[in-house]
């Protein structure tokens, strides 16, 4: 009997023996698949936008179609309307969608707490485009940013920059009473270029105590061709003087909106309209004097939150974590028929990136990509289409 119970034993040592093995030999085999895994073969990306159908969601969504179809990623878009709780809801339903990686055009800063937080939990790669987190002004947000091993930066203009050049095209042009329409009160860019005018009006006013010229207190249209209207309305009514406006930006309906309300009011030319945004029928608007000048072909912004998310994604971008990347874009600005036409050829009738050149974009580094970013231009776009 005791024999037996020994063989018995042997026979279950054995069993568990190999059972061990089994598990251990399994558990192995995971790690090392884990390790040899890498960068997956297909890639999903999530873009939360405010809309992609407007006048620059839909060029938006027109490059990042192109670099999608070059490197063979899928795309996932959600419109949020710069609706807070739908930027902040718009994260989690790309994540649930099964996204690598989003891009992302907040509204607030607030928002990119959730977002980053989200981000983190989920272990998605996250991008802003047209928006970065203001450092001063929203300092914890901006350190949860930097500390996360996820988020990897913001591609944005200088907004403040870009009002002040705005608003001394309409000076130029003799212009001295400004009506100023906003979009959405606590958008980070509206404030940035709000900042703008109001210091192109002070520095102009510094350097002519005998010409001065004045800005309105903000109209808000939300981003509605019929909110672009009635915020011109009601400054044409409140000031019969008014000889300008500025729709600061919203997605270009906006503008759109404002433009038909001055044109139904008789006031095509004697009020000058200046805004961020190309619409596709600029260059006819210069003509007919419907818009005097404009900011923009910045839709490019996205592409390269793509392809920041994109090489991350890959593997390509190590030690994300305490890197903040900040790539400042530059705005192309025109202020007359012969302006446009140059851009019309390359960034309208023709995307300023070829195929194989989206396809080399994904390959750069972070700084190349940053270097790339800085000089995008007309002369550049016609430069590389000669060769």
């Amino acid at each position: 009997m005791k024999g037996k119970w020994l063989s018995v034993k042997r026979v279950l040592c054995t069993i568990t023996m190999l059972l061990l093995c089994a598990f251990g030999f399994t558990g192995c085999g995971t790690q090392q698949q884990a390790a040899n895994q890498g960068a997956p073969d297909k890639v999903k990306i999530g873009v939360s936008i405010w809309s992609s159908t407007d006048v620059l969601g839909s060029q938006c969504k027109r490059i990042l179609d192109a670099a999608a179809d070059a490197l063979g990623v899928e795309l996932v878009y959600v419109d949020q309307g710069h609706v807070s709780e739908k930027v902040t809801s718009s994260v989690e339903t790309l994540v649930a969608a099964g996204c690598q990686g989003i891009i992302i055009c907040n509204s607030s800063d607030t928002e990119m707490a959730s977002a980053i937080k989200t981000a983190n939990d989920n272990g998605v790669y996250l991008a802003q485009f047209f928006r970065i987190i203001n450092k001063d002004k929203s300092k914890d947000i901006y350190d949860q940013a930097v500390k996360s091993p996820y988020y990897i930066g913001a591609v944005h203009e200088n907004e403040i920059e870009n009002g002040k050049k705005l608003v001394q095209i309409l000076l130029d042009k003799g212009c001295r009473d400004i009506g100023l329409i906003g979009w959405e009160q606590g958008d980070a860019t509206w404030l940035g270029r709000w900042e703008g005018y109001k210091a192109g009006i002070e520095d102009w006013n510094a350097s002519h105590p005998s010409d001065q010229a004045k800005l309105s207190d903000p109209q808000y249209a939300g981003t509605s061709s019929e909110g672009g209207a009635k915020a011109a309305e009601a400054l044409m009514s409140a000031d019969p003087k008014l000889d300008a406006l500025i729709p600061a930006g919203g997605g270009g309906d906006p503008l759109q909106g404002a433009i038909a309300a001055v044109e139904r009011a008789g006031k095509t030319g004697q009020i000058k309209v200046v805004s961020t945004d190309f619409l596709p029928d600029l260059g006819e608007r210069l003509e007919n004097g419907s818009i005097a000048g404009e900011s923009g072909g910045h839709y490019c912004d996205p592409l390269y939150a793509f392809m920041m998310v994109y090489n991350a994604i890959k593997g390509n971008y190590k030690g994300i974590e305490n890197n903040f990347v900040d790539m400042e874009f530059p705005y192309l600005y025109v202020s007359s028929p012969a302006d446009y036409g140059e851009y019309d050829k390359y960034f309208v009738k023709q995307l300023p990136f070829t195929k194989d050149e989206l396809v080399d974009m994904s390959k750069m580094t972070l700084d190349q990509l940053k270097e790339s970013a800085a000089k995008l231009s007309i002369a550049d776009a016609a430069a590389r289409s000669a060769k």
